[in-house]
């Protein structure tokens, strides 16, 4: 089920590309996000093909507080979190279960504040040693990518587990000038550079403009569109850039061509 609420990761999720054991651990609750994004998840494994999955994610959502649920969806919840809810809440009340509330089940307001208010649990609690860093659990690297240190965020946009890589950009305390870096590397996913190519807020910053559209693994769709936005100098420097996509090189081309005559 769709449930209405967007993020890198839920869009992950929606397109099939979350691995058993990341679904499960979402089901249970355990996703180090904030509560937007674990409800949503929530929702949408509720009806997961597998069926293990399908019943904790269910098993979690019964186990969620009424009234911190109410008060959750009294906030700006999509409509489809909203009806989704109502629908469940219309059956006889499975919150009274022995077993421990799930993470999500924090107010509102204190789920919140512990996903944006830039303080650093993670901070002196793990060293920023890559190796030490590349051993932990996928829950822990996942809590580092928002919480962690600018080192920490620098190794993890690199992550092989692309729900950890993208995590990244959703840190509060991550600068536009680290967003600029990630655009250059060369060895982060395909996502990482369609998120920052498609964030309006960081397109605003040239510097990020023009690193996504040079980057080679740059989607071809986004790194057309932003050529637009580049100085002419910069458009002269596409058409001799090896490391770019001929198509891009040749589209460089034709809008110098086009702007000479124009």
């Amino acid at each position: 089920m769709d449930p209405g609420y967007r993020s890198p990761l839920v869009d992950l999720f929606l397109k099939g590309e979350a691995a058993r054991d990341i679904r499960l651990l979402a089901a249970r609750g355990l996703l180090p996000r904030p509560a937007h994004e674990q409800i949503a998840l929530l929702v949408l494994l509720s009806d997961d093909p597998d069926g293990e999955i399908a019943a904790t994610a269910n098993a979690t959502i019964a186990r969620l507080p009424p009234g911190a649920l109410a008060d959750f969806l009294a906030t700006d919840a999509p409509a489809e979190l909203r009806a989704f809810f109502s629908a469940r809440r219309a059956e006889p009340a499975a919150a009274a279960s022995a077993a421990p509330p799930a993470p999500v089940a924090a107010l509102p307001e204190e789920a919140a504040k512990g996903a944006t208010d830039g303080t650093d649990a993670g901070d002196g609690e793990v060293s920023d040693d890559p190796q030490l860093v590349s051993s932990l659990s996928i829950a822990e690297r996942l809590k580092l990518a928002t919480k962690g240190t600018r080192e920490q965020r620098g190794q993890l946009i690199r992550d092989a587990n692309r729900i950890v890589a993208t995590a990244v950009l959703t840190s509060p305390k991550l600068t536009e000038s680290e967003v600029e870096a990630f655009a250059k590397m060369g060895n982060v996913s395909e996502d990482v550079l369609r998120i920052i190519g498609t964030n309006r807020g960081w397109l605003k910053n040239y510097g990020i403009v023009h690193a996504v559209t040079r980057n080679p693994k740059t989607p071809s769709g986004i790194s057309m569109q932003l050529m637009h936005r580049l100085t002419e100098k910069d458009i002269k420097m596409l058409t001799i850039d090896r490391n770019v996509p001929e198509a891009l090189r040749q589209a460089a081309r034709r809008m110098l061509t086009k702007s000479k005559h124009g």
